[in-house]
Protein backbone atom coordinates (compact mmCIF):
# COMPACT_ATOMS: atom_id res chain seq x y z
CA UNK A 1 0.00 0.00 0.00
CA UNK A 2 1.13 3.47 -0.95
CA UNK A 3 1.66 6.24 1.88
CA UNK A 4 1.39 9.43 2.29
CA UNK A 5 4.76 10.97 0.67
CA UNK A 6 4.92 13.80 3.45
CA UNK A 7 4.89 11.14 6.23
CA UNK A 8 8.13 10.66 7.57
CA UNK A 9 8.41 7.47 9.54
CA UNK A 10 12.34 8.23 10.69
CA UNK A 11 12.97 11.56 12.20
CA UNK A 12 16.48 10.78 10.77
CA UNK A 13 15.01 11.11 7.08
CA UNK A 14 14.56 14.76 6.34
CA UNK A 15 18.45 15.33 7.58
CA UNK A 16 19.86 12.70 5.95
CA UNK A 17 18.55 13.76 2.40
CA UNK A 18 19.32 17.75 4.11
CA UNK A 19 23.24 16.69 4.29
CA UNK A 20 23.43 14.72 1.09
CA UNK A 21 21.72 18.04 -0.47
CA UNK A 22 24.67 20.16 1.16
CA UNK A 23 27.26 17.34 0.16
CA UNK A 24 26.30 17.67 -3.61
CA UNK A 25 25.86 21.48 -3.46
CA UNK A 26 29.75 21.67 -2.28
CA UNK A 27 31.50 18.70 -4.65
CA UNK A 28 29.04 20.80 -7.63
CA UNK A 29 30.17 23.80 -6.66
CA UNK A 30 34.10 22.85 -6.78
CA UNK A 31 33.80 20.64 -9.99
CA UNK A 32 31.69 22.78 -12.26
CA UNK A 33 34.67 25.13 -12.02
CA UNK A 34 37.78 23.34 -12.34
CA UNK A 35 36.75 20.01 -14.05
CA UNK A 36 36.77 21.39 -17.47
CA UNK A 37 40.37 23.04 -17.06
CA UNK A 38 43.16 21.21 -18.75
CA UNK A 39 44.73 19.64 -15.68
CA UNK A 40 41.35 18.25 -14.47
CA UNK A 41 41.85 14.85 -16.78
CA UNK A 42 44.45 13.13 -16.81
CA UNK A 43 45.22 12.09 -12.90
CA UNK A 44 48.66 9.94 -13.22
CA UNK A 45 50.88 8.45 -16.21
CA UNK A 46 52.50 5.14 -15.58
CA UNK A 47 55.40 4.05 -17.48
CA UNK A 48 54.92 0.92 -18.91
CA UNK A 49 57.33 0.29 -22.19
CA UNK A 50 60.63 1.74 -22.89
CA UNK A 51 61.18 3.68 -26.00
CA UNK A 52 64.75 4.21 -26.27
CA UNK A 53 67.94 2.42 -24.66
CA UNK A 54 69.93 4.38 -24.32
CA UNK A 55 67.94 7.24 -22.39
CA UNK A 56 65.19 6.67 -19.98
CA UNK A 57 62.52 7.06 -22.20
CA UNK A 58 59.11 5.59 -21.89
CA UNK A 59 55.70 5.10 -23.33
CA UNK A 60 53.23 6.16 -20.60
CA UNK A 61 49.58 4.75 -19.95
CA UNK A 62 47.13 7.30 -18.92
CA UNK A 63 45.51 7.14 -15.74
CA UNK A 64 41.89 9.88 -16.07
CA UNK A 65 40.16 11.73 -13.47
CA UNK A 66 37.19 10.08 -16.03
CA UNK A 67 37.98 6.51 -14.33
CA UNK A 68 38.11 8.17 -10.68
CA UNK A 69 34.52 9.77 -11.45
CA UNK A 70 33.21 7.12 -12.82
CA UNK A 71 33.99 4.41 -9.86
CA UNK A 72 33.06 7.22 -7.44
CA UNK A 73 29.27 7.76 -8.85
CA UNK A 74 28.79 3.89 -8.95
CA UNK A 75 29.92 3.52 -5.14
CA UNK A 76 27.69 6.69 -4.11
CA UNK A 77 24.56 4.84 -6.48
CA UNK A 78 25.47 1.53 -4.95
CA UNK A 79 25.72 2.78 -0.93
CA UNK A 80 22.25 4.73 -1.54
CA UNK A 81 20.71 1.60 -2.76
CA UNK A 82 22.21 -0.27 0.31
CA UNK A 83 21.27 2.37 2.58
CA UNK A 84 17.48 2.18 0.98
CA UNK A 85 16.95 -1.56 0.99
CA UNK A 86 18.35 -1.98 4.90
CA UNK A 87 15.79 1.01 5.38
CA UNK A 88 12.81 -1.51 4.67
CA UNK A 89 14.78 -4.22 6.08
CA UNK A 90 15.92 -6.65 3.06
CA UNK A 91 17.83 -9.47 3.16
CA UNK A 92 21.36 -8.46 2.47
CA UNK A 93 22.54 -11.43 0.80
CA UNK A 94 19.13 -10.57 -1.53
CA UNK A 95 20.57 -7.11 -1.81
CA UNK A 96 24.13 -8.29 -3.05
CA UNK A 97 23.05 -10.87 -5.36
CA UNK A 98 20.75 -8.92 -7.33
CA UNK A 99 22.77 -5.80 -7.40
CA UNK A 100 25.93 -8.02 -8.44
CA UNK A 101 23.23 -9.43 -11.52
CA UNK A 102 22.57 -6.19 -12.56
CA UNK A 103 25.81 -4.70 -12.77
CA UNK A 104 27.55 -7.75 -14.41
CA UNK A 105 24.63 -7.19 -17.17
CA UNK A 106 24.81 -3.70 -17.38
CA UNK A 107 28.51 -2.85 -17.12
CA UNK A 108 30.06 -5.00 -19.83
CA UNK A 109 26.62 -4.72 -22.27
CA UNK A 110 27.02 -1.01 -22.28
CA UNK A 111 30.10 -1.28 -24.03
CA UNK A 112 28.53 -3.47 -26.92
CA UNK A 113 25.66 -1.03 -27.41
CA UNK A 114 28.13 2.18 -27.37
CA UNK A 115 30.41 0.24 -29.89
CA UNK A 116 27.33 -1.09 -31.91
CA UNK A 117 25.19 2.61 -32.11
CA UNK A 118 28.67 4.64 -32.18
CA UNK A 119 30.60 2.43 -33.83
CA UNK A 120 33.43 2.99 -31.95
CA UNK A 121 35.70 0.63 -29.65
CA UNK A 122 36.50 2.45 -26.79
CA UNK A 123 34.01 3.99 -25.58
CA UNK A 124 30.99 3.32 -22.90
CA UNK A 125 27.05 4.27 -22.82
CA UNK A 126 25.94 5.35 -19.16
CA UNK A 127 22.74 5.78 -21.54
CA UNK A 128 22.67 1.98 -22.52
CA UNK A 129 23.96 0.86 -18.97
CA UNK A 130 20.40 3.00 -17.46
CA UNK A 131 18.33 1.12 -20.40
CA UNK A 132 19.91 -2.76 -20.27
CA UNK A 133 19.43 -1.40 -15.79
CA UNK A 134 15.78 -1.05 -16.42
CA UNK A 135 14.94 -3.99 -19.37
CA UNK A 136 16.74 -6.11 -17.01
CA UNK A 137 16.20 -5.50 -13.19
CA UNK A 138 12.47 -6.11 -12.97
CA UNK A 139 13.31 -9.69 -15.40
CA UNK A 140 16.11 -10.64 -12.90
CA UNK A 141 13.21 -9.80 -9.35
CA UNK A 142 10.55 -11.62 -10.93
CA UNK A 143 12.90 -14.98 -11.49
CA UNK A 144 13.76 -14.71 -8.11
CA UNK A 145 10.31 -13.57 -6.63
CA UNK A 146 9.35 -17.12 -8.52
CA UNK A 147 12.00 -19.15 -7.00
CA UNK A 148 11.57 -17.23 -3.36
CA UNK A 149 7.97 -16.10 -2.82
CA UNK A 150 8.86 -14.81 0.62
CA UNK A 151 11.38 -11.94 -1.15
CA UNK A 152 8.23 -11.05 -3.49
CA UNK A 153 7.66 -7.72 -0.56
CA UNK A 154 11.29 -6.37 -1.59
CA UNK A 155 10.57 -6.23 -5.58
CA UNK A 156 9.33 -2.55 -5.89
CA UNK A 157 10.92 -0.96 -3.02
CA UNK A 158 13.88 -2.84 -4.91
CA UNK A 159 13.26 -1.52 -8.45
CA UNK A 160 12.50 2.30 -6.41
CA UNK A 161 16.14 2.10 -5.09
CA UNK A 162 17.74 1.22 -7.87
CA UNK A 163 16.10 4.14 -9.68
CA UNK A 164 17.11 6.54 -7.14
CA UNK A 165 20.56 5.29 -7.04
CA UNK A 166 21.05 5.31 -10.94
CA UNK A 167 19.65 9.40 -10.73
CA UNK A 168 22.76 9.66 -8.39
CA UNK A 169 24.85 7.60 -10.03
CA UNK A 170 24.51 9.08 -13.28
CA UNK A 171 24.16 12.70 -11.91
CA UNK A 172 27.92 12.45 -9.96
CA UNK A 173 29.06 10.59 -13.26
CA UNK A 174 28.45 13.17 -15.23
CA UNK A 175 31.48 15.35 -13.89
CA UNK A 176 33.32 12.64 -15.49
CA UNK A 177 32.26 13.73 -18.97
CA UNK A 178 33.00 17.38 -17.70
CA UNK A 179 36.72 16.11 -16.90
CA UNK A 180 36.88 14.29 -20.13
CA UNK A 181 34.81 16.62 -22.55
CA UNK A 182 32.64 13.74 -23.43
CA UNK A 183 29.15 14.51 -23.84
CA UNK A 184 29.41 18.29 -24.52
CA UNK A 185 26.69 20.91 -25.42
CA UNK A 186 26.17 22.65 -28.57
CA UNK A 187 28.25 26.59 -28.97
CA UNK A 188 26.22 28.95 -26.78
CA UNK A 189 26.21 30.96 -29.88
CA UNK A 190 24.27 28.35 -31.88
CA UNK A 191 21.66 28.42 -29.13
CA UNK A 192 18.56 30.28 -29.50
CA UNK A 193 18.60 33.94 -27.67
CA UNK A 194 17.05 32.86 -24.34
CA UNK A 195 19.43 30.14 -23.77
CA UNK A 196 22.55 32.47 -24.45
CA UNK A 197 21.07 34.71 -21.45
CA UNK A 198 20.46 32.37 -19.00
CA UNK A 199 23.61 30.33 -19.09
CA UNK A 200 26.06 33.37 -20.71
CA UNK A 201 27.86 33.43 -16.89
CA UNK A 202 27.35 29.63 -16.61
CA UNK A 203 28.67 28.36 -20.05
CA UNK A 204 31.88 26.00 -19.67
CA UNK A 205 34.77 26.84 -21.52
CA UNK A 206 37.04 23.69 -22.05
CA UNK A 207 40.87 23.71 -22.51
CA UNK A 208 43.25 20.64 -23.31
CA UNK A 209 44.08 19.20 -26.74
CA UNK A 210 43.31 15.56 -25.83
CA UNK A 211 39.83 16.70 -24.96
CA UNK A 212 37.46 15.13 -26.80
CA UNK A 213 35.58 18.48 -27.23
CA UNK A 214 39.01 19.45 -29.09
CA UNK A 215 39.92 16.60 -31.09
CA UNK A 216 36.62 15.52 -32.09
CA UNK A 217 34.27 18.63 -33.02
CA UNK A 218 36.85 21.97 -32.70
CA UNK A 219 35.60 23.33 -29.69
CA UNK A 220 38.30 24.13 -27.35
CA UNK A 221 38.29 27.65 -25.95
CA UNK A 222 35.04 27.86 -26.79
CA UNK A 223 31.77 29.01 -24.60
CA UNK A 224 29.16 25.71 -25.11
CA UNK A 225 25.89 24.68 -23.25
CA UNK A 226 27.11 23.07 -19.73
CA UNK A 227 24.69 19.93 -20.46
CA UNK A 228 26.50 18.05 -18.16
CA UNK A 229 26.36 20.12 -15.60
CA UNK A 230 22.89 20.74 -15.93
CA UNK A 231 22.01 16.83 -16.25
CA UNK A 232 24.14 16.56 -12.70
CA UNK A 233 21.45 19.05 -10.93
CA UNK A 234 18.28 17.86 -12.16
CA UNK A 235 19.25 13.85 -11.51
CA UNK A 236 20.74 14.64 -8.26
CA UNK A 237 17.49 16.70 -7.51
CA UNK A 238 15.58 13.89 -8.72
CA UNK A 239 17.59 11.51 -6.75
CA UNK A 240 17.18 13.33 -3.45
CA UNK A 241 13.35 13.62 -3.86
CA UNK A 242 13.44 9.74 -4.40
CA UNK A 243 14.81 9.32 -1.75
CA UNK A 244 12.57 10.98 0.93
CA UNK A 245 9.83 10.16 -0.91
CA UNK A 246 10.74 6.09 -0.85
CA UNK A 247 11.84 6.51 2.85
CA UNK A 248 7.92 7.81 3.15
CA UNK A 249 6.64 4.34 1.66
CA UNK A 250 5.81 5.90 -2.01
CA UNK A 251 7.82 2.66 -4.14
CA UNK A 252 5.87 2.44 -6.90
CA UNK A 253 5.20 6.36 -7.28
CA UNK A 254 9.06 6.73 -6.51
CA UNK A 255 10.31 4.03 -9.42
CA UNK A 256 8.01 5.85 -12.43
CA UNK A 257 8.90 9.60 -11.26
CA UNK A 258 12.46 8.75 -11.14
CA UNK A 259 12.52 6.85 -14.36
CA UNK A 260 10.59 9.33 -16.30
CA UNK A 261 12.25 12.04 -14.86
CA UNK A 262 15.85 10.48 -16.13
CA UNK A 263 14.93 8.75 -19.15
CA UNK A 264 12.78 11.93 -20.82
CA UNK A 265 15.68 14.82 -19.81
CA UNK A 266 17.91 12.04 -21.63
CA UNK A 267 15.73 12.24 -24.43
CA UNK A 268 15.63 16.15 -24.26
CA UNK A 269 19.17 16.63 -23.22
CA UNK A 270 20.45 14.96 -26.74
CA UNK A 271 18.72 17.89 -28.36
CA UNK A 272 21.30 20.12 -27.00
CA UNK A 273 24.35 18.11 -27.30
CA UNK A 274 27.55 18.69 -29.70
CA UNK A 275 28.88 15.33 -29.91
CA UNK A 276 28.15 12.39 -32.05
CA UNK A 277 25.26 10.26 -30.80
CA UNK A 278 24.95 7.99 -33.90
CA UNK A 279 22.92 8.70 -37.54
CA UNK A 280 19.41 10.25 -37.45
CA UNK A 281 17.14 12.87 -36.06
CA UNK A 282 16.59 10.93 -33.71
CA UNK A 283 19.08 8.50 -31.80
CA UNK A 284 19.27 5.15 -30.70
CA UNK A 285 19.53 6.19 -27.38
CA UNK A 286 16.93 8.60 -27.33
CA UNK A 287 14.86 5.80 -28.78
CA UNK A 288 15.69 3.81 -25.95
CA UNK A 289 14.67 6.14 -23.08
CA UNK A 290 11.05 6.48 -24.90
CA UNK A 291 11.30 2.80 -24.69
CA UNK A 292 11.93 3.03 -21.08
CA UNK A 293 9.93 5.09 -19.79
CA UNK A 294 6.84 2.85 -21.37
CA UNK A 295 8.04 -0.30 -20.20
CA UNK A 296 8.49 1.37 -16.45
CA UNK A 297 4.96 2.06 -16.32
CA UNK A 298 4.25 -0.92 -17.45
CA UNK A 299 6.11 -3.08 -15.02
CA UNK A 300 4.92 -0.82 -12.11
CA UNK A 301 1.64 -1.91 -13.29
CA UNK A 302 2.15 -5.36 -13.43
CA UNK A 303 5.02 -6.57 -11.36
CA UNK A 304 3.00 -7.58 -8.00
CA UNK A 305 3.88 -7.14 -4.91
CA UNK A 306 2.92 -7.12 -1.09
CA UNK A 307 2.28 -3.85 0.77
CA UNK A 308 5.18 -3.04 2.78
CA UNK A 309 5.48 0.09 4.96
CA UNK A 310 7.59 3.18 4.97
CA UNK A 311 11.59 2.92 5.63
CA UNK A 312 14.17 3.97 8.46
CA UNK A 313 17.37 5.73 7.05
CA UNK A 314 18.54 4.73 10.42
CA UNK A 315 18.08 1.20 9.93
CA UNK A 316 19.56 1.37 6.01
CA UNK A 317 22.67 3.43 7.48
CA UNK A 318 23.16 -0.01 10.22
CA UNK A 319 23.31 -1.98 6.63
CA UNK A 320 25.85 0.19 5.35
CA UNK A 321 28.14 -0.49 8.18
CA UNK A 322 28.53 -4.30 7.67
CA UNK A 323 32.29 -5.73 6.32
CA UNK A 324 30.41 -7.30 3.43
CA UNK A 325 28.64 -3.84 2.28
CA UNK A 326 31.44 -1.85 2.51
CA UNK A 327 34.39 -4.80 0.95
CA UNK A 328 31.60 -5.23 -2.09
CA UNK A 329 31.55 -1.19 -2.15
CA UNK A 330 35.47 -1.35 -2.86
CA UNK A 331 35.07 -4.33 -5.20
CA UNK A 332 32.91 -2.17 -6.95
CA UNK A 333 34.76 1.03 -7.14
CA UNK A 334 38.58 -0.80 -7.68
CA UNK A 335 37.17 -2.89 -10.75
CA UNK A 336 35.52 0.16 -12.26
CA UNK A 337 38.54 2.17 -12.08
CA UNK A 338 40.36 -0.45 -13.42
CA UNK A 339 37.86 -0.92 -16.23
CA UNK A 340 37.53 3.42 -17.27
CA UNK A 341 40.30 4.54 -15.69
CA UNK A 342 42.86 3.65 -17.84
CA UNK A 343 42.98 5.43 -21.03
CA UNK A 344 42.38 4.35 -24.52
CA UNK A 345 42.30 7.12 -26.93
CA UNK A 346 44.95 9.12 -25.06
CA UNK A 347 49.42 8.39 -24.75
CA UNK A 348 52.07 9.72 -23.13
CA UNK A 349 56.14 9.92 -23.41
CA UNK A 350 58.08 9.56 -20.23
CA UNK A 351 61.68 10.98 -19.83
CA UNK A 352 63.19 10.13 -16.45
CA UNK A 353 66.21 11.57 -15.03
CA UNK A 354 68.22 11.73 -12.24
CA UNK A 355 68.41 15.46 -10.81
CA UNK A 356 71.74 17.13 -10.36
CA UNK A 357 71.42 18.80 -7.16
CA UNK A 358 70.22 14.94 -5.79
CA UNK A 359 74.07 13.64 -6.30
Amino acid sequence: MEVNPFYAADPANLPFVTVLFLLLAIVFGWAFSRLPKEEWQIAATIPFRRRDTDISLWEGMNITYYGFFVATAQAVAVSIMFVLMGAVHTPLPYVLSVAGITLAICVPGSKVLARIVEKKAHTFTVGGASFLGILFLPLVLLLIQTIREDLASWSMPFLAACAVGYAFGEGIGRLACISFGCCYGKPLAECNPMMRRIFRSASFIFSGKTKKISYESGLEGREVLPIQAITSVIYSFAGLTGVYFFLSGFYATTYVALVLTTQVWRFVSETLRADYRGEGRVSAYQLMSAAACVYAVCVAWLLPYPPIGPGRVSDGLRLLWNPAPILSLQAIWAAIFFLMGRSKVTGSTIFLFVKKNSI
